[in-house]
């Protein structure tokens, strides 16, 4: 089943957990280029920092030039001028120097880590998939790979170069002004951090509330506009927008509370703060006029000040940022620790398919422990024949192709290909040697040349269209305008049932497997057409081991033995002949739609 997002309890503390799981990947250890950018990126922060801290007994030492009358102290007063502007320029590029140098590690730290959820998402089992929200997930990388770029500057370019800049104040306040300003100032910026600490949290929880509705919004958009076409079926556009609407209102309220709650962290922020500006001008405006001070102090207490608070401003954002980070990045961990339903038993080799005989021993199966879909399922194919499963819906066709494929695990028995389990072997060697042609073919967004091509990688034009000509698709994708790069559409839209299915074929074709399925292979097509593919179908089979899963009686006369299963388990078996002249549930289905065909006919 897909993750949820933490809950309350979960992730109370969602931080350092979260964050010593990322920075392998800030600190790479086999990536020393990228290890090296760190540090000159922190050096350049320090080179930053120095120099800022630089600004003020500039701007002093100009103030109190101006004290003298004569020419040489105009010169002076101009000479530290530029250096004071010298300062803030070199501020300024220290600052993007250090952009420059650590970009590629953030975006190498966020390509990895995405990197990594996108090949488990695709490593998870078909249960997963069929369950998953799309929206809800796309959304949740999509916020967690935006957190990482935002979380790591503020880390290191803004909490610890604060930390060394209010370090370096407590230092020269000590050293000109006595430790009392010191103390002042460490006891206020405490007080500061613990409110913003304790204000930001509590808003946390207001933004965690928001940002759940929102992905619950966007799950609602985005399977809404997926189905598009069963909404205009069903006129059901006012009914998407109303349930769009409650969604987004919900969203709403909750976007309010949070921003609201804004007002009272900027409020308090700003009262600490200006109080502390207040007196510590007003001590050195007392020293001045005790003759224990310069002007030039009062100005650079000011500028001192001035330039710690401006990080400090921005503390609960700062905080709120990290902490929203660390959620978004917690939630897409929550993807990565999402277990494989399906894993390689451990010293897993790859099959090996020698004549491509598959047996079924005693399978017991279903989606549900309660709804038993196959039960006691025995069956041998021989290797090289085609053997046809038929039935009523639900007697568990489809799911069959789909154990083979070990899209999921049986509940009792085995499957077996040329005497191996195919439970032992590994998955990517199993499935590498099934093609199959399915009943719902959904294709990729992208050519129809990229569709069949998807079939083998690497395959060659001429490849491509050889397997065209043999689902008999060739000649429809040479007529249109741009041909085999022509585009197919969100999930193959813009072609008619039929045509995907012809593409399905032409890439089972192109994979050329020992093994294959075809689950319904020729549905979508017309009589026409399927009497075409039909017998190109007939001749892929041959020299393979083939099984084919039938709704049309018609399609399976030619098969080595017909299995019809019912209720999970086989009632008949044999071939068409035989099984008409038994007279069972086999006979029945073909007279029904033999009657349905001339009904059609007529």
């Amino acid at each position: 089943m897909p993750p949820d997002l933490p809950s309350d309890d979960d992730r109370r503390q969602p931080g350092w957990s979260v964050l010593r799981r990322f920075l392998p990947f800030l600190w790479p250890r086999d990536d020393a280029t990228l290890r090296r950018r760190v540090i000159g990126a922190f050096a350049l922060v320090l080179c930053a920092k120095a120099v800022v801290l630089l600004m003020p007994f500039a701007y002093k030492a100009v103030i109190d030039s101006m004290d003298g009358e004569n020419d040489p102290a105009v010169m002076l007063a101009i000479a530290l001028v530029g250096a004071y502007a010298g300062a803030r320029f070199g501020g300024v590029v220290f600052d993007n120097l250090r952009n420059v140098v650590f970009e590629r590690v953030g975006q190498t730290a966020a390509r990895r880590l995405t990197e990594n959820v996108f090949a488990h998402l695709h490593s998870l089992g078909l249960r997963y998939h069929l369950d998953r929200k799309t929206g809800g997930v796309t959304k949740i990388i999509e916020r967690g790979t935006k957190s990482i770029d935002t979380m790591l500057y503020f880390l290191l370019f803004n909490i610890a170069p604060t930390a060394v800049e209010l370090l370096a104040v407590c230092i020269i306040f000590w050293i000109k002004f006595g430790f009392g300003l010191v103390a002042v100032t460490l006891v206020v910026i405490a007080i500061y951090i613990t409110f913003t600490w304790a204000v930001t949290r509590w808003r946390t929880q207001l933004r965690r509330n928001m940002v759940d509705l929102d992905t619950t919004a966007y799950s609602h958009a985005v399977d809404s506009l997926l189905n598009f076409e069963t909404v205009k079926y069903f006129n059901a556009e006012a009914r998407e927008a109303q349930r769009f609407g409650n969604a987004i209102h919900s969203w709403a309220n909750a976007a309010v509370k949070s921003e609201n709650s804004l007002a009272l962290l900027n409020v308090g922020q700003a009262l600490l703060l200006n109080a502390m500006m207040a007196g510590a001008m007003g001590y050195t405006v007392w020293g001045w006029s005790q003759g224990m001070f310069t002007v030039g102090d009062v100005v650079l207490v000011n500028a001192l000040l001035m330039q710690l608070f401006r990080p400090l401003d921005f503390l609960g954002t700062v905080y709120r940022t990290i902490q929203q980070g660390l959620i978004d990045m917690e939630a897409m961990f929550n993807l990565i620790d999402t277990p494989a339903e399906i894993v390689d038993a451990e010293g897993a080799k790859p099959l090996v398919v020698d004549t491509g005989a598959i047996r079924f021993e005693n399978v017991r199966f279903g989606y549900d422990p309660e709804r038993p879909v196959l039960e006691g399922f025995d069956l041998n194919v021989a290797p090289g024949a085609t053997v046809a499963i038929v039935g009523p819906s639900g007697a568990g066709k489809s799911t069959i192709a789909r154990l083979l494929f070990r899209f999921y695990d049986l509940d009792a028995g085995r499957i077996l290909i040329d005497g191996q389990d195919i439970a032992t072997v590994r998955q990517s060697s199993l499935r590498a040697a099934i093609g199959i042609v399915p009943q719902d073919t959904v294709l990729f967004n992208d050519t129809i040349g990229y569709n069949i091509a998807y079939g083998r990688d690497g395959a060659t034009q001429a490849e491509i269209e050889a397997a065209a000509h043999g689902a008999a698709i060739h000649g429809f994708v040479e007529g249109l305008p741009e041909g085999y790069d022509t585009r197919v559409g969100e999930r193959g839209l813009k072609l008619s049932g039929g045509e995907k299915q012809r593409v399905a074929v032409a890439r089972a074709l192109l994979k050329d497997p020992p093994i294959l399925i075809l689950d319904e292979a020729t549905s979508a097509l017309d009589s026409r057409t399927e009497a075409n593919i039909q017998a190109t179908l007939e001749r892929a089979e041959r020299g393979r081991t083939s099984i084919v899963i039938a709704h049309r009686l018609s399609t399976v006369v030619n098969a080595d033995e017909i299995v019809v299963l019912e209720a999970g388990r086989i009632a008949e078996r044999g071939r068409h002949a035989a099984l008409l002249a038994r007279d069972g549930l086999y006979a029945e289905m073909w007279a029904r739609q033999r009657e349905e065909r001339e009904a059609v006919a007529t």
